[in-house]
């Protein structure tokens, strides 16, 4: 039964991949992308780089519009979840946290702006930990909504252009690898999501 429910998870993640490059050719393409990005800041558990790549490996020609196109919607998605954690924490922030089961990081993390500040925004952006609990948490602690949006551009900007510059010089190779490996690539991208989560949980 768990072989079963893998293969099935696998199929539906190369199903998804297949989709998305198609996608790349379609007008609606950026729109798409914008969002997830957009969603993903704020309530939205995929981040935006599962659509991202496949699309920029479709059109590397593209590469550098995608990752403008996410960065910006990202960063609006962020002030969306910055206002909800500012103004509605006590309930869309609360119920999505305690949806995740991140209630008591919360908390922790609100603590941790006192110490360390900038490089909250900075480094959790860039890392696995997803955006939307960095975004809302902001908001519940107080942050400046000015340096918010200035570091929120800075993170989300390095993590979406430097995928764009991966893509446009080894475009070719990395499909190649994703289209050989596809199943441990899968594997790779559902552990960083979780391990997103768990780490949020954990170390805060």
């Amino acid at each position: 039964m768990a072989w079963t429910s893998q293969r099935l998870r696998y199929f539906m993640l190369r199903r998804l991949y297949d989709w998305t490059l198609s996608l790349a050719a379609k007008p609606s393409a950026p729109y798409a992308l914008a969002a997830v990005s957009f969603a993903e800041s704020s309530f939205f558990p995929i981040p935006p780089d599962v659509m991202l790549v496949p699309m920029m490996l479709a059109r590397p020609d593209r590469a550098w519009f995608y990752a403008l196109v996410c960065t910006a919607a990202s960063v609006v998605g962020g002030v969306l979840g910055y206002m909800i954690g500012l103004l509605l924490y006590d309930s869309i922030g609360a119920w999505l946290f305690q949806l995740y089961g991140l209630t008591e990081g919360a908390e922790s993390f609100r603590h941790a702006y006192a110490e360390y500040g900038h490089w909250v925004i900075l480094l959790k952006g860039l890392t696995p930990i997803p955006y939307k609990l960095v975004t809302i948490t902001s908001g519940f602690a107080g942050y400046s909504l000015f340096w918010f949006v200035v570091l929120s551009i800075v993170t989300r900007g390095a993590r979406f252009f430097f995928i764009a510059l991966l893509m446009t010089r080894y475009g070719p190779t990395i499909k190649g690898f994703i289209d050989r490996h596809f199943n441990a690539v899968a594997a790779g991208a559902v552990t960083a999501i979780i391990g997103g989560f768990v780490a949020f949980r954990y170390l805060f």
